[in-house]
């Protein structure tokens, strides 16, 4: 039986390596390693030791150029000592060698900064997405309800028709190239996650149910293989009943929050 090996990336500005550490141990990963990015500049660590990478949540370099525009300057550029090899070079490697990468909030922000979402053709890397400012013009710290396309490819969200997440980000409005591609990522099913109207479970473009204005209540995307997802809720901050809000008057609730269910995907994937 296969080893899962997870990597989470520290460093930077990133801020929930440890709750996303501990997500995919409790899922049943047999390791979970926070490694600082500058590790794997310095060679003292390999992406292609590990098979699940995870890009946690954060505020990478202060968001000073935008949302992890910085840090994907860092990946695409950064030589790892010792040789010619890129950083980027190790992603792509890491990628077709057929792993799984999850990125959340600063880390889905930093997916698609580096192109390698929505990735429609193997090898296309252009950037064609961003997540820019809320229409609200504020950071929101709120939970959220999000319903799952069924028919998604996305490895991550098998089996799962609804979650309830917490959102804490300012910069989290999707926005596609044109309408023609946010068209396509609809009809291929890429949109795995959308926030929704608990009541109807319909995807919502209402405020504060959808907490940033994304259009079609766009909260995450997933390439064709399913293999690569981000999203800008935290499933990580839900992975125990007592993580809810409302854990008190809510004895409904399953002891294993549910979005350590994404996790638990991850792992029996790779298994």
């Amino acid at each position: 039986m296969a080893k899962v090996k997870a990597l989470v990336i520290s460093g930077n500005g990133t801020n929930c390596e440890r709750e996303t550490a501990f997500a995919c141990r409790a899922a049943g990963a047999d390791a979970a390693d926070i490694v600082p990015v500058w590790d794997l500049v310095a060679g003292e660590a390999r992406l292609s030791d590990y098979n699940l990478l995870c890009l946690a949540g954060g505020f990478l370099d202060g968001d000073d150029l935008g949302a992890a525009r910085a840090c994907a300057n860092r990946y695409r550029h950064a030589r790892i000592a010792g040789g010619d090899k890129r950083l980027w070079d190790e992603l792509l490697e890491f990628i077709d060698a057929g792993k799984l990468v999850i990125g959340i909030c600063n880390g889905f922000q930093l997916m698609v900064k580096l192109g390698i979402l929505p990735r429609l053709e193997p090898g296309d890397n252009r950037q064609t997405v961003t997540l820019t400012f809320n229409d609200s013009g504020r950071f929101d710290n709120r939970w959220v309800e999000l319903t799952c396309d069924r028919e998604s490819p996305c490895i991550f969200t098998r089996g799962i028709e609804s979650l309830e997440v917490p959102v804490r980000h300012g910069e989290g409005k999707f926005i596609a190239r044109d309408s023609a591609l946010l068209d396509e990522l609809s009809r291929r099913h890429l949109i795995p996650v959308r926030y929704c109207d608990p009541q109807t479970g319909e995807p919502t473009q209402e405020y504060p149910l959808n907490p940033n204005g994304s259009p079609n209540g766009t909260a995450g995307l997933c390439d064709p293989t399913g293999r690569l997802f981000g999203l800008m809720p935290h499933p990580e901050c839900n992975t125990h009943r007592t993580h809810h809000p409302r854990w008190t008057p809510r004895p409904d609730l399953p002891e294993e929050g549910l979005g350590l269910k994404l996790f638990r995907n991850a792992v029996e994937f790779l298994r």
